[in-house]
């Protein structure tokens, strides 16, 4: 556990049994390492076990002599621990570095809600609006980007104050909490919509979106960055982030084939919409106040370490960070790509395919329980051939996909929509569980440069390039489609559109998303930070 500690052991005395061999152990319970003057410095982290007598096991029952004997006849024995931390980590992870399954369980059912949260506004908001509510793709558009531009401010604003509050719940879950009665709400606003004309409609859809993104932000950016405060283990975070990407799958899932369902079901048109909405809300919510209920015995820093650097000079270590910038570099084009994909998909199934909602089942069933399966496989790849590694396949995987659908037309079968969901299923599992598992790394790398705890920064960071790529993939789709003539439609009708239409589908579907994600996979094979060289790091010293 790290924890600064002096054991003696005693042999028997003229006022004990000549048996009566025994230790001495007095420890502190915060962690610490040992300062090049031989001081130990103490970190904020509590030790959550060593409140219980069960933590120190009783060696004198464990069946070996080995113990006993090596000492035998010595009067005492004084010993001091070593600072290990994540320099051990790079030659395995420690037994104490183990997270509880319901733990594991707790953390990762929290991103069923936020993935449901993303999905479906990113997969369904557009054709709310252009077949169902009569708007144009182009107001659609800059909607989102508008309120996804806020997104991005409203993220390191949260994440900052996320490392800087105290409370008996810890820095992160009174964040959860908010965020998960807000983000309900947002969602019975933006698909149960009142009868508004003209602006007034565009206002309250604004505001709906705002709210969104801020009930988004307050589960999100804190969410994630608990990740990094919960373990020290090298590849038990992506064991703890594989929990995550698993229950991604799921929110997949349910966003979009799901949701697609109970459109369906319930009639389509705006009826249908109300529908899918209010049960969207209700596993938003149901989902992340489980999340918060399971994280409650989670390890967690109580509060940051002060510094004295300026804060200009702590913007300027951030930047200091080449790990970090490389992650975040490779990120903001696949997400971009991703989010183009997204806000296409369903355009591109109705009116270039004509496969229709149907079509959207096939591929995200497919793709989800491929991408849920794969998780596993994943992880064990990650520890065997190195996350960088796995990262960039994943991205390769991804970038043919995206390629490959310039080949298909109308007559698709469902086979190959089968086919195609479970390619990028294997993409989709890798590239999201490598890419936050690589987060904590830099996380950690930046703490050992600079002494500070800014996990909240660094996640507001990730979730701000996350919602900037979801701004511009929906606002360029939909200035792309306006430009080439796409003609909205109320009812959920569908027309036949004009070829400048269909090439801008096919563009929005796989030319730009290819050329995206190729970019991504430059910038990420310039990436070196590995378990070897995160070890080879020294602890901060703030007197060098």
């Amino acid at each position: 556990m790290d924890l600064p500690w002096m054991g003696a052991v005693h042999r028997p005395d003229g006022h004990s049994g000549r048996r009566n061999y025994h230790l001495h152990l007095i420890y502190h319970d915060r962690p610490a390492y040992e300062q090049p003057d031989g001081s130990l410095r103490f970190l904020a982290i509590k030790c959550p076990l060593c409140r219980y007598h069960a933590f120190i096991p009783d060696r004198r029952t464990s069946g070996s002599n080995d113990w006993r004997s090596a000492r035998r006849g010595q009067s005492s024995l004084a010993m001091s621990a070593q600072p290990q931390g994540a320099e051990a980590t790079a030659a395995g992870d420690r037994p104490e570095d183990r997270l509880p399954y319901s733990v594991c369980v707790g953390f990762g059912v929290g991103s069923l809600g936020i993935s449901i949260m993303l999905n479906t506004v990113t997969v369904f908001f557009p054709v709310l609006m252009t077949t169902v509510l009569g708007q144009s793709a182009a107001l659609a558009g800059i909607l989102l980007t508008v309120s996804k531009i806020y997104d991005a401010i409203s993220d390191i604003v949260i994440g900052v104050a996320s490392d800087h509050t105290v409370s008996r719940m810890g820095r992160r879950r009174p964040y959860l909490l908010a965020g998960a009665f807000i983000s309900a709400l947002s969602f019975m606003m933006i698909f149960m919509p009142p009868s508004l004309d003209g602006g007034w409609f565009a206002v309250y859809m604004g505001t709906a979106l705002i709210v969104y993104s801020t009930g988004y932000s307050l589960f999100a950016v804190p969410y994630v960055a608990m990740a990094g405060e919960m373990t020290d283990g090298y590849h038990e975070r992506t064991r703890l982030l594989s929990y995550r990407t698993f229950f991604i799958a799921i929110g997949q899932l349910v966003a979009a084939g799901g949701m697609a369902a109970i459109v369906r079901i319930a009639g389509g048109g705006s009826f249908g919409y109300a529908i899918m909405g209010a049960a969207a809300a209700s596993i938003i919510l149901t989902t992340m106040i489980l999340s918060f209920a399971g994280t409650a015995k989670a390890r967690r820093v109580e509060r940051a370490p002060k510094t004295n650097l300026p804060k200009m000079a702590q913007v300027a270590s951030l930047a200091r960070n080449a790990p970090f910038v490389r992650l975040m570099g490779a990120k903001a084009f696949l997400y971009l790509a991703i989010a183009v994909v997204s806000t296409t998909k369903l355009l591109f199934l109705l009116n270039v395919l004509g496969v229709g909602y149907d079509g959207l089942v096939h591929l995200t069933v497919s793709q989800n329980l491929v991408a849920m399966a794969t998780v596993p496989a994943w992880t064990w790849a990650g520890r065997r051939y190195g996350k960088t590694f796995c990262y960039l396949l994943a991205i390769a995987i991804l970038t043919l996909l995206y390629g490959s659908y310039v080949f298909t037309g109308p007559g698709i079968s469902v086979l190959e929509l089968w086919v195609r969901g479970a390619v990028n299923g294997i993409a989709a599992s890798g590239v999201t569980l490598m890419g936050i598992a690589m987060l904590p790394d830099a996380m950690e790398y930046d703490r050992k440069k600079t002494g500070q705890r800014r996990e909240g920064l660094y996640s507001s960071i990730y979730a701000m390039l996350e919602k900037v790529a979801f701004a511009i993939g929906p606002g360029l789709i939909g200035v792309l489609l306006a430009a080439a003539g796409f003609v909205p439609t109320t009812g959920g009708q569908i027309i036949e559109q004009s070829q400048s239409a269909v090439q801008a589908l096919y563009a929005g579907m796989a030319v730009i998303p290819a050329l995206l994600t190729l970019i991504s996979f430059a910038i990420m094979a310039t990436y070196r930070l590995d378990a070897a060289a995160l070890k080879a790091i020294p602890e901060y010293d703030a007197r060098s």
